[in-house]
Order: structure tokens, then C-alpha cells, then sequence
């Protein structure tokens, strides 16, 4: 089903023209209150496949599928009426042939209203990217770190720690650039190779782990506020405790159902009125 009217008020070309310029702000959204919060106060909106391990639990991003995206895309377009919101295509929807990416990305934008879609990779994909953006999908690119080869990467580790390592980053942002794509995250990236990409190519990088040269960043919003309190990336500063807020909220209820406390009058329907 398709999802007519929506329009991003900072648009891809927005985007695009604030290499150089004022940072660009991004966050993550995987449901309508929380776009909802974050749309005014953002520049960029991502829908990441970092859902599959912040709301359903996974070790990796993996076992997301086109569904889950979709699903939880069309949410977060249909909240925002300010920010640029682009959908992360999960692993294995794009990675078989450009023919294979169109086609999923087409669903996306059509059964979300999203402004794009971001992809993962450099100079391998750099086809795909040119095919996408040939035929009218803009494409936010990913170097670096790349969650959805964590297992070729050996897991979650930084990338660029050595020569070979950083030039590849700098060719593959190169590459991504070249093919079309309006901007690229680079994620998890020696500080001084994010840098250097930054400085390379001609569209804007947002880091997240990677440089504060980076023309914006990215942090996953439940990392910031404190949502989950297990685990936190290094590279995250947090702003907020929500997390041990929730759990005092939650407490609190559960001493007043207890104690037959709650709910009260005032929370109750059809209560007989006291005689006069």
C-alpha cells in the first residue's frame, strides 16, 4: 500500500548542500513517539536496523527483515512533518544485484513515504548506488564499520587501524560518492581516517564512533537517554537517566496496585454519585 502526501521538510538536497556547513543533526526512530519528539529537533531521522538489537532483543542487526523495516518506516514517516527521514535496508534486501536493491527499495519509499534509504558498503556496491540513484531513490551511504558484515569483520570493532584498513574506507566513501549517493554515515572509524574522509569527498559524512570533522553524527536515541542501561558504546554520551525513571514509575504503580491504592475513584467509569 502506498503512502501518499508525506514530504519531508528538510529534504535530501537539504542535506547535500550542508557539506561544510552547519552540523547536521540525526537520531534514530523506530516508532511514532518517539519521531514524534525527535522531528522538530532534528535535521535527520533514521530508521535503523539497529531495532532488531533495541526493541526485539537480537545479538545483530542480522535476522532484520524488508517487513520489519517497512512496518516500523511507515511509522516514524507518517509522525514527521520536519525532519528527513531515511529507512536502513536490512541484510540480504540489496546485496544480490542492483535489480534486487531497486526493487526493495522501491517498496520502501512507496509503502513508507521515507526520503531514502541507506545502504551498507563501499566500492562493491558502488554500482548498486549509481542504479538506485539513476532511477530516483536517493541513497544515504554507510562505510566503516558495517553491522551487517559483523561476522566477515569478526565482530564489532573499530575499523582503520592500519594502513590497509584506512585506505579502503577512504576508497570506498570515495566510491559511494562518486556513484551518487547524497551523504554517507561512517561509522565506528579511527578518528583520523573519518577526518581524512570527510576532507575527500564532496557530500557530507555524519559520524557516529568516528570525528567530530565529520560534517553531522548519529547516535542511536536509546543510547542518549539512557533506555537501556545494560550496555552503552563508547563512543555514546548520554543525556538523560530515562531508563531508572521508567523503573521508579513502574515500582511506584506496582506498590499502589498492592496496596489497593489504584486505581481511585477518579480513575473509575459509571460510579454512583453520594446521596445529598
Amino acid at each position: 500500500m502506498s503512502v501518499a502526501g508525506h514530504r519531508s521538510a528538510v529534504s535530501v538536497q537539504d542535506i547535500r548542500r550542508r557539506k561544510g556547513g552547519d552540523p547536521i543533526v540525526c537520531l534514530t526512530a523506530y516508532t511514532a513517539p518517539m519521531a514524534r519528539i525527535l522531528d522538530p529537533r532534528v535535521d535527520l531521522i533514521l530508521v535503523g536496523d539497529s531495532l532488531g538489537m533495541v526493541l526485539y532483543g537480537m545479538d545483530t542487526t542480522l535476522g532484520v527483515t524488508l517487513d520489519t523495516m517497512i512496518a516500523h518506516g511507515r511509522a516514524v514517516a507518517r509522525s514527521c512533518r520536519h525532519a528527513c527521514v531515511v529507512v536502513d535496508m536490512p541484510f540480504g534486501s540489496y546485496q544480490e544485484s542492483p535489480q534486487q536493491a531497486y526493487r526493495n527499495a522501491a517498496r520502501v519509499l512507496a509503502e513508507t513515504g521515507c526520503a531514502a534509504v541507506k545502504i551498507e558498503g563501499g566500492e562493491e556496491m558502488a554500482e548498486t548506488v549509481a542504479f538506485l540513484a539513476k532511477r530516483g531513490i536517493p541513497v544515504l551511504g554507510h562505510v566503516g564499520l558495517l553491522p551487517q558484515s559483523v561476522n566477515a569483520f569478526g565482530g564489532f570493532r573499530y575499523q582503520g587501524r592500519d594502513d590497509a584498513s584506512a585506505r579502503r574506507i577512504v576508497a570506498d566513501a570515495k566510491a559511494i560518492a562518486e556513484a551518487g549517493a547524497f551523504a554517507m554515515v561512517i561509522e565506528a572509524t579511527a578518528e583520523p581516517v573519518a577526518r581524512n574522509v570527510t576532507a575527500e569527498v564532496p557530500v557530507p559524512t555524519i559520524g557516529i564512533g568516528a570525528s567530530p570533522a565529520c560534517d553531522g553524527q548519529i547516535l542511536v536515541t536509546e543510547d542518549i537517554v539512557g533506555l537501556a542501561d545494560d550496555y552503552s558504546p563508547s563512543f555514546v554520551k548520554r543525556y538523560a537517566a530515562v531508563g531508572h525513571l521508567i523503573s521508579a514509575a513502574v515500582n511506584d504503580f506496582a506498590e499502589d496496585v498492592r496496596a489497593r491504592r489504584f486505581p481511585g475513584p477518579e480513575h473509575c467509569f459509571g460510579r454512583a454519585e453520594k446521596p445529598k
